[in-house]
């Protein structure tokens, strides 16, 4: 008898397929599972990192410049250090060779003096006395030193004192050259950093293709450009203080002064330095360089006070101290004009908003405007 039940849902075509809700969990499960994997899939993929733009590859730049001029000055000054040092160790080596042939010769007349005693019979324990390596010893026995005459006395006095001096002299000898090894190995540490600073804004600029060169030097020449305009407003106040100045003469029929606010009178030591400097104009940065084939700020700004016949220390730090502070409104040629807070830098001021200065590696020695670095303060050697 035939059957005349229905199929079961499901089977068709002898495929077992699947519906209802199992059906539709199942399709969900896998759809979440796709959706999930997929999102794995972008979040794993890392973000390609923004190339710095050329405003932060210059600032980069600059900061490397800037902590390679720090490290010059550190460098600057452990190398006078270790120069005031080095001296220092040669003239106590000097002396200590001088006492030591000084102590010898002493210790020969007493040889002589103990020989002839020995020889004409005298004292036993006066001899052992002259003879010892050390007399000092003896100095306590008061009866020895009785029985010696006036100048076997003045003999074993100047060999006790020679002695004493080249002991001394030989103790500061040691300590002086402990001390130039540690300033020796500070100077090494610092030609390192400053060197390390060098490189690291050398690659930086090697990394730059052609196009960001030129645009980076583009923006170099626009900051420059802002920087001549700031120096211009500077220039015109200082003529108008000139020809305020020159009119106040004329009225009182006295000579011009050299005081004022905003005078650029140049003193005569002040001209020379001037003169020297310009003398030295694109010579090329060299760090810790102090002439005459290339300079660093302040091996310049030293040399050209020293034609001036006015000494000045070594290092930016120092030679802000030396002079009297002016303000920035009482600036005259020949004024040291010193920049950034840690006052790493130093030019030579020449008035109307311009300095000779030596920049850094790379450059040469160059006019340029003092706006274009944050100003710390200025000074006037005399």
């Amino acid at each position: 008898m035939a059957s005349h039940r229905k199929p079961r849902p499901g089977i068709r075509a002898g495929l077992l397929t699947t519906t209802g809700p199992r059906a539709a969990v199942g399709f969900t499960a896998a759809a979440l599972a796709t959706v999930t994997l997929l999102g794995e899939t972008a979040s794993a993929a890392p973000a390609q990192p923004q190339p710095p733009s050329i405003e932060e590859v210059q600032a980069k730049v600059d900061a490397l410049n800037h902590d390679a001029e720090v490290a010059t000055e550190r460098y600057n000054g452990a190398k006078e250090q270790a120069d005031q040092q080095s001296s220092k160790v040669e003239a106590l080596l000097s002396q200590v060779a001088q006492r030591t042939e000084s102590l010898n010769d002493a210790r020969r007349v007493l040889g002589q003096y103990a020989a002839a005693q020995y020889r004409s019979g005298g004292v036993e324990g006066t001899s052992t006395f002259l003879l010892s390596a050390d007399p000092q010893q003896f100095f306590d026995q008061t009866h020895q030193m009785k029985r010696m005459t006036g100048n076997q006395k003045e003999a074993v006095e100047n060999f006790r004192t020679q002695q004493a001096t080249t002991t001394q002299k030989r103790t500061e000898a040691v300590k002086s050259l402990g001390a130039l090894t540690s300033a020796q190995t500070k100077l090494q540490t610092e030609k390192t950093a400053v060197k390390q600073k060098l490189a690291a804004a050398q690659t930086l600029l090697n990394s730059l293709t052609a196009q960001e060169k030129a645009r980076l030097a583009a923006l170099a020449a626009k900051k420059a450009e802002e920087s001549r305009k700031q120096a211009a407003v500077i220039a015109a106040k200082e003529k108008a203080a000139r020809e305020a100045a020159a009119k106040e003469a004329a009225k009182t029929g006295s000579g011009t002064g050299t005081g004022g606010s905003g005078s650029t009178t140049t003193s005569s030591k002040a001209a020379k330095a001037i003169a020297f400097a310009r003398a030295q104009l694109g010579d090329p940065y060299g760090w810790g360089a102090t002439g005459m084939d290339s300079w660093d700020c302040s091996g310049l700004t030293q040399a050209a006070w020293k034609a001036a016949g006015v000494t000045l220390p070594r290092t930016t730090w120092d030679q802000v101290k030396a002079g009297e502070r002016v303000s920035m409104s009482d600036l005259r040629p020949g004024d040291l004009i010193f920049f950034y807070d840690d006052i790493s830098h130093v030019g030579l001021y020449i008035g109307d908003g311009n300095m000779i200065h030596a920049p850094h590696t790379g450059t040469v020695v160059k006019i340029a405007p003092i706006t274009q670095m944050p100003v710390y303060g200025a000074s006037r050697p005399s």
